[in-house]
C-alpha cells in the first residue's frame, strides 16, 4: 500500500500560477483532492487561487474548488488583482515558457514576469514564495557520471537558461536585501506524467514507430521528474522551515541514460499496453547534436527559436542532478520511478484521446 505524505499548509490562501499546465495541474490536485495514487495530500484550512492566461480550459480547476483569476504575468494590473488580499499567503509560481514563438519571450515571461509577481506579492504581504526554476541555468554536465548540486555554478544553456538564471539572480538579490517574504527556489528537469502536452505524447509515438533519435551512444544521462514526485517536493518546499532562502534540485531518484529512457518507454507500450513497437534503429552521429547546438545558438542570437533544432541539440547531452539536499532538508522522497511513471503517462494518454 502506498504510504501517504501529508503536507500541512498553515496559510489562509495558496496562490498558484501555471495551474492549467502540465505540472501545475498535478499541484492543484494535490492541494485540493489530493493525489492518492502518489500518496500525496495537502491539508489545512486554506483556499487556492489560480492565475490563468485567457483562453485556458479551467473547468477542472473550478471543479476542484479553485478561485480563478485570468491575466498575464507581464501585466502588472492583472498580477496585482491576483495577489489582492493575500496577506500571509503562500505563493507557488510554476508559470513560465519553455518553447516560445520568439526568444524575447523568455526574458519577458520567465524573468520579468517573475519579478512582477514577486514584487506584487511582497507588497500584498505574501509570506512565502516557492518559485520553479530549471536545470537550464546550470547547463550541461561535463560527462555522464557528473551530477549537478545546488553549489554548481551558473552556465546557462541558451535563451531559456539565461532567462531562468536572471530570474534566480533577481530572487537571490531580493533575499540579500532583506526581503520580508520568504523565498525558495526549486529546480526541475525534464517532466513526464499525466496531463502531458502533445509534444510528450509525440515522444511515445516516435518510440512506438522506432523513430526516436538516439544521438551518439545513448549513454548520456538525463534526470527526469515524474510530475507527482515534483509536486511532493514543491509542497514540502512550501512548508519546511529550513527551506527558506534555499535552492533545491527535484527529480526522480536517479538519472537515466537516453538509451534506457527509450527502451523503457518501448517496454511499457509493448508489455503493459499490448502495442506493436518497432525496433529503434534511428541512431544519429554524435556530431549532429553538436551541429544542432551551434545552429540553435546562432538562431537564438538572431532572436529566432526553432523547437525541433533546440530539442535535437540536447539529445547527446548529459543533464543530471543530485537530489541529496532535498532528501535531507525537505524529506523529499520520490516514490515513482521511470517504468511506473511511463506506464501512468501512457495510461492517461489512452484515457484522454491522445492515441499513438
Amino acid at each position: 500500500m502506498q504510504e501517504t505524505t501529508l503536507v500541512t499548509l498553515n496559510a489562509p490562501l495558496v496562490l498558484l500560477t501555471g495551474a492549467a499546465g502540465w505540472l501545475g495541474g498535478r499541484v492543484a490536485a494535490a492541494l485540493t483532492t489530493g493525489l492518492p495514487e502518489a500518496g500525496l495530500l495537502a491539508r489545512g484550512g486554506f483556499r487556492v487561487r489560480a492565475f490563468v492566461p485567457a483562453g485556458e480550459d479551467v473547468s477542472q480547476l473550478r471543479d476542484q474548488g479553485l478561485d480563478i483569476v485570468t491575466g498575464d504575468i507581464r501585466d502588472m494590473e492583472s498580477v496585482r488583482a491576483f495577489v489582492a488580499g493575500a496577506e500571509g499567503a503562500v505563493l507557488i509560481h510554476l508559470a513560465g515558457i519553455i518553447h516560445p514563438k520568439t526568444v524575447a519571450q523568455f526574458e519577458a515571461i520567465n524573468t520579468q514576469g517573475t519579478i512582477n509577481l514577486v514584487t506584487a506579492a511582497q507588497k500584498a504581504g505574501v509570506r512565502r514564495a516557492v518559485v520553479m526554476s530549471s536545470n537550464s541555468p546550470i547547463g550541461c554536465n561535463p560527462h555522464p557520471d557528473h551530477r549537478f548540486t545546488e553549489e554548481s555554478p551558473y552556465n546557462p544553456y541558451m535563451g531559456y537558461g539565461r532567462s531562468k538564471m536572471q530570474m534566480e539572480k533577481a530572487l537571490r538579490a531580493e533575499l540579500a536585501a532583506g526581503s520580508p517574504m520568504e523565498v525558495v527556489i526549486v529546480r526541475a528537469p525534464w517532466f513526464y506524467g499525466p496531463n502531458q502536452p502533445q509534444r510528450q505524447t509525440l515522444f511515445f509515438k516516435m518510440v512506438k514507430d522506432g523513430k526516436f533519435p538516439i544521438v551518439g551512444s545513448g549513454r548520456n544521462r538525463r534526470s527526469m521528474g515524474y510530475t507527482d514526485n515534483l509536486a511532493q517536493g514543491i509542497l514540502l518546499a512550501a512548508v519546511h522551515e529550513r527551506a527558506v532562502g534555499e535552492i533545491f534540485w527535484l527529480a526522480d531518484e536517479t538519472p537515466y541514460t537516453m538509451k534506457e529512457i527509450v527502451e523503457v518507454a518501448g517496454m511499457v507500450l509493448h508489455e503493459d499496453f499490448g502495442m506493436t513497437v518497432k525496433p529503434n534503429k534511428f541512431h544519429l552521429p554524435d556530431i549532429l547534436g553538436d551541429v544542432a547546438t551551434i545552429v540553435d545558438a546562432t538562431l537564438q542570437y538572431a532572436g529566432v527559436y526553432h523547437q525541433k533544432i533546440h530539442v535535437l541539440s540536447e539529445m547527446n547531452k548529459t543533464i543530471a542532478c543530485d537530489i541529496t539536499k532535498a532528501r535531507k532538508v525537505l524529506g523529499y522522497a520520490p516514490t515513482i520511478a521511470l517504468r511506473e511513471g511511463m506506464r501512468r503517462s501512457v495510461d492517461w494518454c489512452m484515457k484522454n484521446g491522445q492515441a499513438f
